[in-house]
């Protein structure tokens, strides 16, 4: 153990009680005035029908025994602001919060009422860690600190170190409500998010247009804000961060969040390797660098685990094992105190489960240790092969018709394999592309005569007269496409195998849309993809993607054709980007 004094300063506590006060009724706002531990107040819950309730760090209280009624809830919600699309409203120049719980009319029946409190110098535990100008992401329970540490965070960055610092406040939780932000963020300037799911487009839009030295995000909940979030980081920004989890194990755990860390996946070892590592072929690892280089695990309001490497954190996880904790607590006088623990084995199963330690027992055990049990002779039973049969049961399985061109085998409901397709004016590329990466028992063929079918670009066949009376001469169906796209030939491939069934969803295979396969291209698709199934397509709404350059946009409004919705690009170089529109 090792004491440090890194700041004598005491904490200095604003709340703004007074402000939150005014907007409850007289008989319940009198109550909490006289009450003798309201300075530790947390929230105040009023909801229809029932007592009103306070809230404190270990209690819990009745005001009265009267039930809310109506008129009250009203008489409060006169006396805030908007209630925004996350049913969250404030009083005006306070760190106060509002929250509405709705019936299914849409009409309010209960509020939380939550304490905001602007405490100076609750970093002290982790100042020298922001002066380092590394990420630092911070991860806790509800109501730990971490909307107070961040704004505490955003000031210090901006007054004492005399940076740029720009903070997304989705729900005006760290700068308070109204045009005009609290003066507990010191210089640092705020951004306001209109709708919560644009939380990653008005990210990637503070560091194109306003120049910021660091940027503080509060509550990154998705994959699209995790991505913008690495991109953020990959442009040199200093990000401070929060995140829905309680322990870096938990993001490891979370598919969603996971790349906040560097992502997990599958990796299969050679032999030697995994001899040498004495674990299976297949193990889980870090994917790539992780977007924080540091995390914070709030336990307390005074006690916090210090990682001050990610990396290192996540691969000693990965690995079974338990990193030593650097646990941070600080008390009344701001002395400091830090503490090493040492490294466990790791006891998440979810982790071990995936992984495969070699245990040796210390002794035997069971019957077969005790004499009790004797080993049964196996006797080997062989079996007798006939050489023979084995050769004609193979080539029966690939029939060769009688002119000798085409091979067949039966596929599961007797239909003759693969489909042989003439291709005219279709790229052979993606022909070829579409069928390798979903497999589909299809082949091409140069010559008319060995079709079975032929899929055709519709502008073509219209001007070759030919084509279409030879293909009825040999009774073949044209498919046609309207465009030379990998979504238009999956669908025609699809419709040929009779695969086409509108009741169940295409196969979304990012493989198909990619040029080169490059990390690049499959992330710009993943964007996409994301953008689509969680957003435009769920919520009706429009949603922007981050700059990309034309032959990966080009990709991109593939992928969007294929979820049959409309996309284009706006923008000038180097930030033109796509917008993804509702069907």
């Amino acid at each position: 153990m090792r004491l440090e004094n890194l700041s004598s300063q005491r904490m200095q506590i604003t709340d703004n009680l007074d402000k939150l006060l005014t907007i409850f009724p007289d008989s319940i706002r009198t109550k909490i005035e006289k009450h003798p531990h309201k300075e530790s107040l947390i929230e105040v819950i009023l909801d229809l029908g029932r007592p009103p309730e306070i809230r404190f760090a270990n209690d819990v209280a009745y005001l009265r025994t009267e039930p809310v009624s109506k008129a009250e809830i009203q008489h409060c919600i006169d006396r805030v602001g908007m209630f925004s699309a996350d049913n969250r409203a404030g009083i005006e120049r306070t760190l106060h919060r509002i929250s509405a719980i709705r019936n299914r009319t849409g009409e309010i029946i209960g509020l939380t009422c939550r304490i905001g409190r602007a405490i100076f110098g609750t970093i002290v535990m982790i100042r020298d860690l922001v002066e380092t100008g590394q990420s630092i992401l911070l991860l806790g329970r509800p109501g730990v600190g971490k909307t107070t540490a961040l704004r505490e965070i955003a000031r210090v960055l901006a007054d004492d170190f005399n940076k740029r610092v720009v903070i997304i406040d989705t729900s005006n939780e760290i700068a308070g409500d109204g045009d005009i932000p609290h003066p507990a963020i010191g210089r640092a300037r705020r951004m306001q998010v209109a709708r919560p799911e644009l939380q990653h487009q008005v990210m990637i839009e503070a560091v194109e247009n306003h120049m910021p030295e660091v940027i503080v995000i509060d509550e990154i909940g998705t994959e699209l804000e995790a991505m913008a979030a690495r991109t953020i980081a990959e442009r040199g920004v200093q990000l401070v961060g929060t995140a829905h989890g309680n322990t870096i194990e938990n993001l490891i755990k979370n598919p969603t969040l996971s790349d906040l860390i560097g992502g997990i996946q599958a990796v299969t070892l050679g032999d030697d390797e995994a001899r040498r590592r004495r674990s299976q072929k297949t193990v889980l690892e870090r994917k790539a660098p992780p977007t924080f280089a540091i995390a914070i695990e709030m336990l307390a309001r005074q006690q916090w685990v210090v990682h001050e490497d990610v990396a290192a954190t996540v691969d000693l996880f990965l690995r079974g094992v338990e990193p030593a904790a650097q646990v941070r607590t600080v008390d009344e006088n701001g002395e400091v105190t830090i503490t090493e623990e040492q490294p466990q084995p790791s006891q998440s199963p979810a982790l071990t489960s995936k992984r495969s330690t070699v245990v040796t027992p210390l002794r035997p055990q069971g019957l077969r240790a005790s004499g009790k049990m004797t080993p049964v002779k196996s006797v080997a039973t062989p079996r007798s092969v006939d050489p023979e049969f084995e050769t004609m049961l193979a080539a029966s399985w690939q029939t060769r018709e009688p002119d000798g061109s085409k091979v067949r085998s039966p596929g599961p409901n007797g239909e003759d394999l693969p489909v042989y397709v003439y291709p005219y004016g279709i790229g052979r590329s993606q022909l070829e592309q579409v069928i390798e990466v979903l497999d589909l028992p299809v082949a091409l063929t140069k010559d008319l005569d060995n079709a079975d079918a032929v899929i055709a670009l519709r502008s073509q066949v219209k001007h070759h007269s030919k084509l279409r009376q030879m293909a009825k001469h040999k009774h073949l169906p044209i498919y046609t496409i309207k465009s030379n796209t990998i979504p238009q030939i999956t669908r025609s491939l699809r419709q040929l195998l009779d695969l086409d069934d509108p009741n169940l969803p295409e196969p979304t295979d990012l493989r198909l849309f990619t040029q080169a396969g490059s990390d690049d291209e499959i992330e710009a698709l993943e964007e996409a993809r994301l953008a689509v199934e969680q957003i435009v397509i769920p919520k009706g709404q429009p949603v922007e993607l981050l700059p990309r350059s034309a032959k990966v946009r080009k990709m991109q409004h593939e992928l969007i054709e294929h979820y049959r919705l409309h996309s284009n690009s706006f923008g000038e170089e180097p930030n033109r980007r796509l917008r993804i529109y509702p069907a």
